[in-house]
């Protein structure tokens, strides 16, 4: 279970479990989605892991993390609703399993202070070289992923269906805005950010009596935690989109957007997790079974939810011929759920998968910490174990109601130049 310590700058989340043999460190770092600052967030994380003060090389700092009986230190920037998150992660043997070794957490702990509080500076901002050697590994990560055709067609889907909406931004940043950036104003940019976000801390494993509340406290300079804004999701009604954009490919993608008008903190959000079970979640959903096998129309065919922007979206894989046929047997597999066309049987095996599912999430540690901060996020008391006992007594006829809700949005085509 969960203990929540509401501290002067930020909050702290210890979650004890003896499933795990080490210590897992989270720090999140959390803010509104922003078109002028979500580059700079998506720089920083390349930045930070280069070098600190004391271990002024990407190279002395994975000594340092070797030195810690191989300490694993991971930074990324990604988004939630319109949530742009920033987490530093330390995993970390637990010194109860080690002979000989009783400081290892606070060895680790003034590593994370020395990462986060202390990164490499020249001349009151970040190291030129590094900035400008990672300003191109970002740069190849932004290649990359319009290179990812699957990505790219979503990315581009939700870019014209959220067009209005702080949704819409790319969270691996914008190729145009990298080179303005300077070593000083990112690292300025950063100090505010160490002010300014919501910062959440979790901290996972056997840590029962270990003296963590103290110890955190002494490495966080922090004086006032900002709330967390909840992501207000639209219910707009709007003729649904279609878009057709073309491209070097063989392969074309279909995706759909849907506006389901249901998240994390809503009565039937466990309904919803069947929903998309039965619908296109698990390889015997309707997607799957009538899309790719019976009608042999796609390489791919699945569905996946935003919890927290009440979305939902489809992804499948056609060859660019059989775009209509295959858009017509999509739009069917949603009709049939709103016609409560599945079995009681199929309720019950897709429930057992969902339950199976969030229970294999809640048996990593990092799983364990996405799925209680989900919770932070949506300003809501379900815990993980309530969410479980929820989808466990979820009837057909709640799954059958949330179908009725789930409105289209837009139909998005990436296909072939030659089409």
């Amino acid at each position: 279970m969960e203990k929540l310590i509401q501290k002067q700058g930020y909050d702290l989340h210890l979650l004890h479990t003896k499933k795990f043999k080490t210590i897992n460190f989270s720090f999140k770092f959390t803010t509104n989605l922003s078109r002028e600052t979500v580059t700079n967030r998506a720089l920083l994380p390349y930045v930070l892991q280069q070098g600190t003060t004391n271990y002024p090389t990407a190279t002395k700092l994975r000594q340092k993390l070797d030195e810690l009986y191989g300490a694993i230190l991971h930074i990324d920037s990604s988004k939630k609703g319109e949530k742009n998150i920033t987490t530093i992660r330390l995993e970390l043997a637990n010194d109860r399993y080690l002979a000989n070794q009783d400081s290892l957490i606070e060895d680790g702990l003034a590593l994370l202070q020395e990462v986060i509080y202390s990164p490499k500076t020249v001349d009151g901002g970040f190291d030129p070289k590094i900035l400008e050697r990672e300003k191109k590994t970002l740069k190849n990560k932004i290649d990359a992923l319009k290179e990812d055709k699957m990505n790219l067609a979503n990315t581009r889907m939700i870019e014209e269906m959220c067009a209005d909406e702080a949704y819409q931004l790319r969270v691996h940043g914008y190729e145009e805005d990298i080179a303005s950036i300077s070593a000083v104003q990112l690292y300025e940019y950063y100090q505010q950010l160490l002010q300014d976000d919501h910062l959440d801390i979790f901290v996972v494993g056997d840590i029962e009596n270990t003296p963590l509340e103290s110890q955190i406290d002494t490495i966080i300079a922090r004086n006032e935690q900002t709330a967390i804004e909840k992501t207000k999701h639209t219910t707009k009604e709007k003729q649904a989109a279609t878009l057709i954009e073309k491209d070097k490919i063989q392969q074309a993608k279909l995706h759909f957007g849907y506006r389901t008008n249901i998240t994390y903190d809503d009565s039937d959000y466990a309904a919803l997790h069947v929903f998309n079970g039965l619908f296109g979640g698990f390889p015997s959903s309707k997607l799957f079974m009538n899309v790719r096998e019976k009608h042999s129309l796609a390489y791919y065919a699945a569905s996946r939810i935003e919890s927290h922007k009440g979305l939902l979206f489809v992804f499948s894989g056609i060859a660019p011929e059989q775009y209509e046929k295959a858009r017509q047997i999509i739009l069917e597999q949603m009709e049939q759920m709103v016609a409560g066309e599945f079995t009681d049987q199929q309720v019950t095996e897709t429930k057992e998968m969902t339950i199976n599912q969030l229970k294999e999430t809640l048996d990593n540690p990092q799983g364990m910490i996405e799925l209680n901060y989900q919770r932070i996020l949506a300003k809501s008391d379900k815990s993980p174990e309530q969410l479980l006992k929820e989808v466990k007594q979820v009837e057909k006829e709640e799954i059958v109601k949330v179908a009725q809700k789930i409105k289209l949005d837009m139909i998005y085509l990436l296909t072939s130049e030659e089409v």
